[in-house]
């Protein structure tokens, strides 16, 4: 779900190499999400082993995250901790939202439509606290930083990035990042380098957006900002304000600029608490985490995939890769 805020918000495609070397903070469960809704056979099965254990997100988390490291980017994966009670809303749209796909997608099945199929299965992601646990052990193993949020991690993702100087941004394809007050998003990190659409493959690349440049180019401040994603709709607040869209919000926060007056303009609209979810972006639950890089363990690599029925063969391929990254970790120190 997330903020939909793209059509206001400034950005730039850059090149993976502008990003080597510098250390991304990302949203765990955004990742997580985005590899098992997209990793999936053509009638919508996702990968799985001969246990039918769910594998779509190990295989994600393992390959992508050896080419990201291949380009020289350093990752923080943040796990989130416990939502607030805002978020049970969102919670319960969500489950609508999948009961209503699981039956199209039943009736998808008994009329053999495999691309109906494959479309609804999309909605139907689940993940459990196994699949978690062996998530966080993998991108360990792989010498990956994780950190536990207390709450949100996209909010403790933003909070790193703002507070740690050694951590350029935060990697992930929601805006919320903005509100929670991260000075660099970074967006299509972990997507393939194409996709699909009706007229044939585009190429994704990279794209950065620069908090700073946003509100200078939106002329409003970062308090304003929150309204404005208030407004449009959260994930406390999903549905955001009936009849206000990206851009008459923005309309709305510049004429009335104080956040109580950009409130008590729409009062009789609106039928959640704006200054609980205005207070859950500006002052979230986050800690000053330390960051740990391990070092890479690759016979724990192999534990947790040959369990799951990786090819050995493909798994050593990535070995090659990450040994080259040793490799130039090694020469950079000498030099």
């Amino acid at each position: 779900m997330g903020l939909q805020i793209s059509e206001i918000v400034q950005r730039k495609a850059i090149e993976f190499s502008e990003l080597r070397g510098k250390i991304i903070a990302i949203d765990a469960f955004n990742v997580i999400y985005q590899f098992l809704s997209t990793i999936r056979q053509p009638d919508g099965t996702p990968l799985m082993d001969n246990k039918k254990r769910v594998t779509s997100h190990l295989s994600g988390l393992f390959y992508r995250n050896t080419n990201l490291l291949l380009e020289g980017l350093k990752m923080v994966y943040v796990f989130d901790g416990k939502p607030p009670e805002q978020k049970n809303v969102t919670h319960e749209k969500r489950q609508g939202d999948k009961d209503m796909a699981r039956e199209r997608y039943n009736e998808a099945k008994e009329k053999k439509d495999v691309e109906g199929m494959g479309r609804y299965s999309r909605q139907l992601s689940e993940l459990n606290d196994e699949m978690i646990e062996e998530s966080k052990e993998l991108l360990k193993a792989m010498g990956i930083a994780v950190v536990q949020a207390p709450g949100e991690g996209e909010a403790e993702a933003s909070h790193l990035a703002r507070i740690n100087k050694d951590i350029y941004g935060v990697g992930s394809q929601d805006y919320d990042s903005l509100l929670f007050g991260a000075p660099f998003l970074i967006q299509n990190l972990t997507l393939a380098r194409k996709r699909k659409t009706a007229s044939g493959y585009v190429e994704i690349t990279p794209e950065l957006i620069e908090l700073d440049k946003v509100l200078n180019h939106l002329q409003i401040n970062h308090e304003q900002l929150i309204c404005l994603g208030i407004l449009v709709g959260t994930d406390y607040n999903p549905r955001g304000v009936l009849g206000i869209g990206p851009k008459k919000a923005l309309s709305l926060v510049k004429e009335k600029k104080i956040p109580s007056l950009i409130f008590k303009s729409v009062e009789e609209k609106i039928d959640f608490d704006w200054q609980e979810i205005f207070a859950l972006f500006k002052k979230p639950d986050v800690k000053d985490a330390k960051i740990e890089f391990p070092k890479v363990d690759k016979d724990k690599i192999k534990e947790i995939l040959l369990k799951h029925d990786f090819s050995e063969q493909r798994i050593e391929k990535q070995f090659e890769k990450l040994d080259e990254i040793k490799k130039r970790a090694s020469q950079k120190t000498l030099f």
